[in-house]
């Protein structure tokens, strides 16, 4: 017998008749014997359409002004996981399962007191974890938490992964399973590299990498949880038949398992190619090199809570001047240009230069830190395609290159079969 957390999100929860393939994947696990907590998202396209009415209300109302109270934004928004958390227990109700929906607040997951982006600081799991022990499937809202404030808190898009592995975190439980439309994390996207394979294991610092570098499998903030608190975590298809072979198995599951390194005994030098587009690059110009210059540029930026990713920094050959060129999301450029514009005589650039529809594409894996040579192989085999790269930047696992936007899928299908990749 195992403790499971099994987490649904909101195309795997989109309608009544998929509610019900859930409450299947559940009741077999639940027919083995183990004891199940489930987190569920809001309905596909419901957190849309809840986000747009919140909104729109200050218009309606005849507000001057756009804003809105936070607080009342997590209140309206929340409802979404609410309303599937119910419907799930209702279903494994209806087949004669022993469940039942819980909230955030009733568990009670504790978070901040940043209302629409808050962050899990304690999880009293003591009340599930008993009625689990009675045989009670646990069908908790995810997404959600209560402040200090004593109010609804959600966590942010994609929180339902978040709120996922901190319940497993939180029960101690053996795994984690994210159950959503793919079957597994893959080498690269599928959609631009056919020969892409799902990989059967992957460790925690490179899945990190890839989700923060542009893979869309699981929110950055689940796979740091998942990592400090060492929640081995299955990502799985919620649209295989759940009696289907195998389906069962409590230790190779179909889907990747995402763990420790020390679990993965053959590392490859590269595990994936993960790619971010709607980059922009921002260029300053004739810059004194001077202390202090590079916290001018970066502070303002910060507090105008503008993420600033590749940065390379050139410097004059007599040393008195330097130009320092920067990423930005392509979204916020138009901000960025306003911080450093109103900023400009505090950081004492001489110019100021832009460039969107750029694409961040990297090659990620922790065989890297033991090989020479694999920066090279990647510089080479771009160069043999006509591919101009702009930036570079690595750290111990990972190499980000910044090109021009048209040839993303052109680097990525080169990158994934220079290194093997497409082989089996």
């Amino acid at each position: 017998m195992a403790r499971i957390v099994m987490k649904f999100g909101g195309t795997s929860v989109a309608n009544l008749e998929r509610i019900h393939n859930v409450a299947r994947h559940v009741k077999r696990e639940v027919d083995a014997g183990h004891e199940v907590a489930v987190v569920v998202s809001a309905m596909s396209g419901k957190t849309n359409e809840l986000v747009d009415w919140v909104q729109t209300m200050p218009k309606v109302a005849g507000a001057d002004s756009p804003f809105y109270d936070a607080r009342e934004y997590d209140a309206v928004v929340a409802s979404g996981e609410q309303v599937t958390s119910g419907l799930l227990a209702i279903a494994l109700q209806s087949m004669g399962i022993n469940a039942r929906s819980w909230q955030g607040w009733q568990i009670p997951i504790k978070t901040d007191n940043a209302h629409g982006a808050a962050r899990i600081q304690e999880i009293d799991g003591s009340d599930i974890v008993r009625r689990m022990g009675e045989g009670q499937v646990a069908v908790v809202a995810g997404f959600q938490g209560i402040g200090p404030d004593n109010r609804i808190a959600t966590l942010g898009r994609g929180g339902s992964d978040t709120s996922a592995v901190a319940i497993a975190a939180g029960l101690k439980a053996d795994r984690c399973d994210i159950y959503t439309d793919v079957d597994g994390v893959y080498t690269t996207d599928p959609r631009i590299e056919p020969k892409a394979r799902r990989l059967k294991k992957i460790a925690f610092e490179e899945m990190l990498e890839m989700a923060s570098l542009g893979a869309k499998v699981l929110q950055v903030r689940s796979v740091e949880l998942a990592m400090v608190h060492k929640v081995r975590t299955f990502v799985r298809s919620s649209f295989e038949d759940p009696d289907a072979p195998g389906m069962g198995d409590l230790l190779n599951p179909p889907g990747t398992l995402i763990c420790d390194e020390e679990e993965i005994v053959e590392q490859e030098v590269v595990t994936g190619i993960a790619y971010a587009k709607d980059e922009a690059q921002i260029s300053l110009r004739r810059l004194s090199d001077r202390p202090g210059v590079s916290a001018a540029i970066f502070g303002p930026l910060a507090e105008a809570h503008i993420n600033v990713d590749m940065i390379v920094q050139n410097i004059s050959e007599d040393g008195s001047k330097t130009d320092m060129t920067f990423t930005v999301p392509s979204g916020d450029v138009d901000k960025a240009l306003a911080v450093l514009g109103s900023n400009k005589e505090k950081i004492g650039f001489d110019v100021v230069q832009s460039e969107k529809g750029l694409v961040k594409v990297s090659v990620i894996g922790i065989g890297m830190r033991s090989h020479a040579g694999v920066a090279a192989t990647a510089f080479k085999a771009l160069a043999e395609k006509g591919i101009n790269i702009k930036a570079i930047t690595t750290s111990e696992i990972k190499i980000s290159i910044l090109i021009d936007g048209p040839y993303a899928e052109l680097a990525v299908r080169t990158l994934h079969s220079c290194y093997g990749l497409d082989k089996n």
